[in-house]
Order: structure tokens, then C-alpha cells, then sequence
């Protein structure tokens, strides 16, 4: 209890501009990048029968302990014994969002216990994970009933029908860095949008997503574009990202207002500089804003560390190439500096990728470099020669 009478208590802001400045502190960190992590999400099946639409209390029952409150109201939610926790989407898919780690190697044995552990669980109830960043078996169905997701599905069901596949039937690999050191801030922001379409194309398996978007190389990606783009699109590349994305964040339209009722639809449409401004009968919070920023989904997003959100989840065992590819291209200023080069090519050809994958002439010239340029920064990752040569091999084959 004292502890909780300690804490401060949420800030108000007077205008837009103490809003943006806040937005930017919290967003953009900077200091010596040494931790990385992973979130990994899956689709998940009737092992008899991948079409079957999925059976809330098997899943629910196969999670036991772990499963999250939004899924079983009663749930202490017990972390994975890596310590761990696992969160399950509206649609049924689940997610393992791992520690922070500073050791490649480290996070490898983590993650793969991690998902030996839920694959046995689910196991012994008829389930198995996806291999695809999209369940292309099943239209989208919305297995979660809280508030949260019901107001998105309202928001997002008046662009199309992209929200709802988005919400429901994708599943992707996140890659998340330390921002680094103010000065090389700006250079890893471009690197890491710059490599956005490079890698979507070098790795996408999701070709097509409940039935539409078919013959896509990335149909999840291609289901992102389109949600919602005011909150779904890239973040701009500039001198000076925070305060870009600071701006983009409060002219966003808020989708979600928690309060005691069971609807968090906004009462009117707007923005959350218009809420700033009075438009709702109580002026957001600090923690509003906190909770806005959860319903930011761009391809890059900003969280006091970069998540990058472009990958498709891929096939047993293959998050391991991609994720330590990430951390080699942004392991020293002087391999930043190589992604630049070898990426301005294919700067900016997110749709692209998405449609085409590596069939487009411009973005495989650009993944020859990038693969080139991982395979020679591997060594600055901790990982053994043996690791080295398998994932060498790995990235080598995608081209």
C-alpha cells in the first residue's frame, strides 16, 4: 500500500505541446545499445483439422496457468518457466514476448525452451502453431470479447476488412533493438526502415490470408497497409524522428477510451489532440496517452526501444536467421552505415516487397548486400562458428 501511495500520480497536459514532448521521452531512449529481444506469435490449429474454426476452452484449457486474463477472466497468468509471459491475441493466436537479453546465445536457448514448453501443451490438447505469418485456412473471427479489441473492430471495420484480418489471422516475428546513442539515433531509425522492404521480401511466407490477398508474397503485410493508415503505415525518415512521431501520435484518432462500461467507443470521433483540447467530458491523462500509443501498429514502432514489426512469423525454427541477422546489421555504427548503402535502392518499396517479394530486381540486388553484410557482422554477435556457418547457410538459401 505505501508503495502505491508513493506513486505519482498520472500527469495532465496543458496543450499538444507537452503532450508531443512527452510522447518523444518515452518513445525515443537513447544510450549504449546492449539489449535485444524477441516476440514471437502464432496462429493456432486443430492439429486434425488446420480449417476448423479454433475452440476457445480446448485453448484455453491446453494454456492452463498461462493463459491471460483476457482469455480466462480468473488466470494468474504464470510467465513460461524461462520466465516469460504469454499473451494470446483477439483471434486466438499466441504471443511469447521474451526478457530483454544481452547475449545472442542466451536468448536462443530461452526462446527455444520456450516454445518447446507451449508446443507440448498444446500438444496434449489437439493443438499445434501455425507455420505462416497469416492463417490462410479461416475467415477472421474475433475469439476475445473485451472491450479493448471491440472497439478496434469498430474503428477499423469502417476502412474494410483488413482491420479485422489483421486483428485475427496474422502472426509475426518482432525483433526489438536499443535505440543507441543520440548521435547514431537518427542513422539506425533510417537503417532500420530502409531494411524494412529488404527484409519483408527476403522473408515473407504468408501468400495469402483468409481467403483474400491471395498470390501475395507477404498478404499479412499487405493486411497491415491497409487497417488503418493514419496508424498502420511507415513512420517518417528525417532529421528528427521523435518529434515526427510525437506529432503523428497526437493528430492519430483516438480508437479506444477505457471506462467502467463495457464499450470503450469513443462517444464522438477525435483526435488526441482534440481530447486534449476538451472534446471528451474528462481531459486524458498521461496513462490515456500510454494506452494511445497501444493502438500505434506502423511497420517500425517506437517504445523507448525500435520494434520492428515487419517479419511473418515463419516455420519452426526459423525466427532464429532473421532475428540474429537484426542484430548483427545494427551491432557497430560502420555496419549502420553499410545497411544504408546496400538498402537506398529499395528505400520506400513496402508494397512491393509485400506484392512481389524477392521477384522484384531492385529489392533482391538489395538482399544480396544486406545478407553479405550480416553474414560478415555475425562474428560481433557472441554466437559459435557452428551457429555462424548454420545461419550463414540459412540466409544464403533465401536468396
Amino acid at each position: 500500500m505505501t508503495a502505491l501511495r508513493n506513486q505519482p500520480a498520472p500527469a495532465r497536459f496543458a496543450d499538444r505541446a507537452e503532450a508531443e514532448a512527452y510522447v518523444a521521452s518515452v518513445c525515443f531512449k537513447h544510450g549504449p545499445p546492449r539489449l535485444f529481444g524477441v516476440e514471437l506469435e502464432w496462429t493456432v490449429h486443430h492439429a486434425e483439422d488446420p480449417a476448423q474454426v479454433l475452440d476457445r476452452r480446448r485453448l484455453a484449457a491446453a494454456l492452463g496457468e498461462h493463459a491471460p486474463p483476457t482469455l480466462v477472466p480468473d488466470s494468474p497468468q504464470r510467465p513460461l518457466p524461462s520466465g516469460t509471459p504469454l499473451t494470446v491475441e483477439p483471434g486466438g493466436q499466441v504471443e511469447i514476448s521474451t526478457p530483454p537479453c544481452t547475449s545472442l546465445p542466451d536468448l536462443f536457448r530461452t526462446v527455444a525452451q520456450d516454445i518447446s514448453h507451449l508446443t507440448a501443451m498444446l500438444a496434449d490438447h489437439g493443438l499445434v502453431l501455425g507455420d505462416r505469418g497469416a492463417d490462410q485456412h479461416r475467415s477472421p473471427t474475433r475469439m476475445l470479447q473485451v472491450p479493448r479489441y471491440a472497439a478496434m473492430e469498430h474503428a477499423f471495420s469502417h476502412v474494410g476488412g483488413d482491420g479485422i484480418a489483421m486483428m485475427c489471422n496474422t502472426a509475426g516475428l518482432q525483433v526489438c533493438l536499443d535505440f543507441g546513442e543520440e548521435k547514431h539515433l537518427k542513422d539506425r531509425w533510417a537503417a532500420v526502415h530502409q531494411l524494412g522492404p529488404v527484409l519483408i521480401a527476403l522473408f515473407a511466407n504468408s501468400p495469402s490470408i483468409g481467403g483474400m490477398h491471395e498470390d501475395w508474397a507477404s498478404a499479412r503485410m499487405r493486411t497491415l497497409y491497409g487497417t488503418d493508415p493514419v496508424r498502420t503505415r511507415p513512420s517518417a525518415v528525417c532529421a528528427d524522428p521523435a518529434a515526427v512521431y510525437a506529432k503523428r501520435v497526437i493528430d492519430t484518432p483516438v480508437i479506444v477510451v477505457r471506462g467502467p462500461s463495457q464499450s470503450w467507443v469513443p462517444p464522438r470521433p477525435l483526435t488526441f489532440a482534440e481530447w486534449i483540447d476538451g472534446a471528451l467530458d474528462r481531459s486524458p491523462t498521461s496513462d490515456d496517452l500510454d494506452y494511445h500509443l497501444t493502438t500505434m501498429f506502423p511497420p517500425v514502432r517506437p517504445r523507448g526501444y525500435i520494434e520492428i514489426r515487419y517479419l511473418d512469423t515463419p516455420a519452426p525454427g526459423g525466427w532464429i536467421a532473421p532475428s540474429a541477422l537484426l542484430v548483427a546489421l545494427f551491432s557497430d555504427p560502420s555496419v549502420v552505415d553499410g545497411v544504408l548503402a546496400a538498402t537506398e535502392r529499395a528505400a520506400g518499396r513496402w508494397l512491393v516487397a509485400a506484392r512481389h517479394g524477392m521477384a522484384d530486381e531492385r529489392i533482391a540486388r538489395a538482399a544480396e548486400d544486406v545478407v553479405a553484410l550480416g553474414i560478415e557482422a555475425l562474428h560481433r554477435t557472441g554466437l559459435s562458428q557452428d551457429q555462424i556457418s548454420t545461419i550463414s547457410r540459412e540466409l544464403e538459401g533465401k536468396l
